[in-house]
């Protein structure tokens, strides 16, 4: 079988010279330069662009949250703000990371962008609706952060009642940003499943989609499902905080208990809403950069399935502690170990991947290896504090605090991070200073490293998370974290800089990594209508690369 990148498909224009206007076919980013041309667009990679603009300004504005929660925690006592304030400063740094930056970063950005490309479309299903989306966002981002800067809110991202039912703090404005961004989750997710269903080019069929399609599909059919549920759940507690309708208060016949259920209902479908994104960018970084198609591509595809099956009905791990009988908590640990096989399979088959591969270690690849530690490192955490005996002393304990963020926040942000290098050629035909990428790729993972293994430590000594105050004997842990989340900061900036220089200076670049992904096989960047002449057909599998081992006896035999 011949190798993808020896012919094109018809239509596709693989192997050329990039220029940005591709001869007499001007490339998405300068087909219209006026702001109203971008405002206004209905293209699905400008749609992704302002998203990456947003989200990565709310993602700074998180990491500021996240600095001073941790210069907070420098000392046992007050350091530099009083108790309301880092209660608000936590609930700030936990909204916006989660809600404004986790959830839509890589759907709304990269699968924006990328989804057309990789099954050969000219666009996703519903242009308008993908651009609505975009601004649904916006409101919604608006309204929360409406409310946290006029009266702040304290409750936590979480929203617990009755606290939050109750409390003098600006809780409906931050709620009603919430219900609103929820609308833009299900308008990306129907679009997405749309798209993949009708939209696949000639020669693509189920299973020759790309993983990150499947894993795009899987996480869609999660945001259409159980957004709803958080949605009308948000509503609910504004109302009781406006209104006092008694529905989670005791003495009214209310059950606050009642507000977890549902809220973990969502919420936990939703850490798959951000890792499952997360997953299909590694599926398709280490199969590029082994040069070799994924290992056991079926389980891979049919995992990402699993994962969004089951995590319907995992909520209950999150309430071992509410008074849940001793049998649903067993069912609930059970089927929080199915999640663990689930993610076990991916893992081992990116390892059957990078087994005898021809690897080549670049700055994608780098974060690859920071992602498989903190999936298996926090997927392992995981599994201890889904089980019941377990995760009794650690609840509300920093131990739950370091899990979340090593295969939550750690796993995301690894594959954030690959997807923005990897993908940075295709989406600007610029190429960054590899050597630089490497030295923040280092940096970044050592960082999360030393901030979060301290927590670690400092949880299961007994430290209970949120605390404005601690005693004594947590302090150098505390200090070690916050050195950490320093060193973290650091390799920001040093990506920003380096980037930032590649979209003004950087080497005009097509397909530098040489992969062969769907979406390379047009240019770089790719043209307003993604391809050149009619709908291309692709008769060979994504990643279709000639064996490691028979390209080396090919060269031995020469």
């Amino acid at each position: 079988m011949t190798p993808s990148s020896s012919i094109a498909a018809p239509g596709a224009a693989p192997g050329h010279e990039a220029t940005d206007d591709h001869g007499h076919h001007p490339s998405y980013l300068t087909d219209g330069t006026t702001v109203k041309s971008w405002l206004l667009t209905v293209d699905h990679k400008r749609i992704g662009i302002m998203y990456m603009i947003w989200v990565l300004l709310f993602f700074l504005v998180g990491g500021i949250f996240a600095l001073l929660i941790r210069i907070e925690l420098l000392t046992p006592g007050p350091t530099i703000m009083d108790a309301m304030t880092y209660n608000r400063v936590f609930t700030l740094h936990g909204i916006v990371m989660i809600f404004l930056f986790m959830i839509p970063a890589i759907p709304s950005i990269f699968g924006n962008f990328l989804l057309p490309l990789m099954l050969g479309a000219k666009d996703v299903a519903f242009p308008r609706l993908n651009l609505l989306s975009l601004y649904v966002y916006l409101a919604g981002a608006g309204f929360a952060l409406w409310g946290m800067l006029n009266g702040g809110l304290d409750t936590g991202w979480t929203f617990y009642t009755p606290y939050s039912a109750h409390t003098t703090t600006t809780v409906a404005p931050v709620l009603f940003g919430a219900f609103i961004i929820g609308f833009s989750s299900i308008l990306t997710g129907m679009n997405f499943i749309v798209t993949t269903h009708t939209m696949r080019a000639p020669g693509i069929t189920w299973f020759k989609m790309p993983l990150m399609v499947w894993a795009l599909y899987a996480t869609s059919c999660i945001q259409v499902l159980a957004t709803p549920v958080i949605g009308l759940l948000t509503l609910l507690v504004a109302a009781e905080n406006l209104f006092s309708l008694g529905m989670f208060d005791v003495a009214r016949g209310g059950d606050p208990v009642l507000f977890q259920h549902l809220f973990w209902f969502y919420s936990h479908p939703a850490v798959y809403i951000m890792v499952l994104p997360a997953f299909g960018v590694m599926s398709e970084i280490v199969s590029a950069f082994s040069r070799k198609n994924i290992f056991g591509y079926r389980a891979v595809a049919y995992s990402s399935l699993g994962i969004a099956f089951v995590g319907f009905f995992a909520w209950g791990h999150h309430m071992f502690v509410s008074g849940q009988s001793t049998f649903n908590a067993g069912v609930f640990g059970v089927l929080t170990m199915l999640v663990g096989v689930f993610t076990a399979i991916k893992v081992f088959n990116w390892v059957g991947t990078v087994y005898k591969g021809a690897v080549e270690f670049s700055t994608p690849f780098a974060y690859f290896c920071g992602f498989l530690f903190f999936t298996v490192f926090g997927g392992m955490t995981g599994i201890a504090v889904g089980t019941v005996s377990l995760d009794v002393p650690w609840h509300d304990t920093y131990f739950v605090v370091a899990h979340f963020h090593f295969i939550m926040v750690g796993a995301t942000i690894m594959a954030f991070l690959a997807a923005l290098h990897y993908w940075f050629p295709k989406m600007f035909g610029k190429m960054y200073h590899e050597g630089w990428g490497l030295v923040s790729a280092a940096l970044i993972i050592l960082g999360f490293n030393a901030t979060f293994i301290p927590q670690f430590l400092v949880g299961n000594a007994g430290m209970p998370r949120r605390y404005y105050e601690y005693p004594e004997r947590f302090q150098a842990l505390n200090v070690a974290s916050t050195a950490g989340a320093s060193l973290l900061a650091f390799g920001f900036i040093i990506i920003a800089v380096y980037l930032t220089y590649a979209l003004i200076y950087g080497e005009r670049v097509d397909n530098p990594w040489h992969s062969k992904g769907y979406e390379w096989l047009t240019m770089s960047p790719p043209p307003t209508h993604n391809f050149i002449g009619p709908q291309p057909t692709y008769p060979e599998e994504p990643h279709f690369y000639v064996d490691p081992k028979k390209a080396e006896g090919e060269v031995s035999d020469v």
